[in-house]
């Protein structure tokens, strides 16, 4: 199959990470947990975890700021912002909007998608295809996700897994040698049960006996959606290469969503990836949602893994269930 020729292209990133780094230790120390444990089921060594004032729009603001500066582009050319985010501030307005005034996009179209840990992936499809619709010039894709504050501190098998950050990229029309070559989305919402907030919705609304059954915080059955995570991103890399006209030999590099080193790896191995072809940033910063990939990427670019001609791969999977892989060239 030909290379299709890309129309959008990643023109800047960016990246935000509250400074308390807590580690594994520091867990320990106030739930029945290991170092050991968590690093050898997990590969998370420590994870970053934002002040209890800290709001998603803010982290939203930073990255989405950075990622302005590095494509040189002002905020009153941003077309459109589109936030990514299972943990909005509120529920009215969107994140998106509060993002959108903190960083001045005057003349933009602003709002949220909530595809949990696919959410920036699905974000970067849609703000390409109204690029390649003619509908605006440039775009601002921000994830950012306050994780620490929808989780159940009292479950030692979910609440180490994750951390709080945000990234961030500007997207521009493509000069058609770089810019984004494929996609593929999937979601599958008979399996939603596997990771949820029971409560906290119209169908369940917060009241104080909602809260002190703590249904108001994130579920998740490990085992099931390791399952799920490994076949659907296999799944999700083997349609997006196909369609990008590539093999695993032209990838240069994967920049997969970063929830655990085992999924990374089996994901990496069925796309035909040696390791050396893989960013890993999990043990640093655990699962970051939607913000993982943006902020493995400007991460790569910053250390100089990411370099003009190349390949890069990205897959995801998150609660909904929704999975998904993109294919671009730099």
């Amino acid at each position: 199959m030909k290379t299709p020729t890309p129309q959008v292209e990643i023109a800047g990133t960016g990246r935000f990470l509250p400074p308390n780094v807590v580690t594994n230790d520091d867990l320990a120390e106030r739930m029945d947990t290991t170092d050991e444990w968590i690093r050898t089921r997990t590969g998370i060594r420590e994870r970053r975890i934002g002040d209890p004032s800290l709001l998603a729009a803010e982290m939203g603001r930073e990255s989405g700021r950075k990622a302005m500066e590095s494509a040189g582009v002002e905020p009153g050319e941003v077309d459109i912002v589109i936030v990514s985010t299972a943990t909005p501030d509120r529920w009215l307005p969107s994140t998106a909007c509060d993002v959108q005034t903190l960083l001045g996009c005057d003349n933009a179209l602003a709002f949220d998608i909530q595809a949990a840990c696919s959410g920036w992936l699905y974000g970067l499809t849609m703000a390409e295809g109204f690029l390649a619709a003619g509908r605006g010039e440039v775009a601002l894709v921000v994830a950012t996700e306050k994780m620490s504050n929808i989780l159940d501190w009292e479950d030692r098998a979910t609440c180490v897994l994750f951390g709080d950050g945000s990234g961030a990229a500007v997207l521009k029309p493509s000069d058609g040698e770089r810019g984004i070559l494929s996609a593929h989305h999937r979601s599958d919402g008979s399996l939603a049960e596997l990771l949820y907030r029971p409560a906290g919705g119209v169908r369940m609304p917060l009241d104080a006996q909602v809260v002190g059954e703590r249904e108001h915080l994130m579920k998740m059955s490990g085992r099931e959606i390791f399952k799920n995570a490994v076949r659907s991103m296999a799944e999700a890399c083997d349609q997006a290469m196909q369609q990008a006209g590539l093999t695993g030999d032209d990838i240069d590099l994967m920049i997969p969503h970063q929830a655990n080193i085992r999924i990374i790896e089996a994901t990496a191995k069925y796309a035909g990836l040696p390791m050396e072809k893989v960013y890993v940033n999990v043990d640093r910063y655990g699962n970051m949602s939607s913000a993982s990939i943006p902020v493995a990427l400007d991460e790569a670019i910053e250390e100089g893994r990411v370099r003009p001609g190349m390949n890069i791969l990205s897959s995801t999977f998150g609660a909904g269930l929704t999975w998904g892989a993109t294919v671009w060239r730099t």
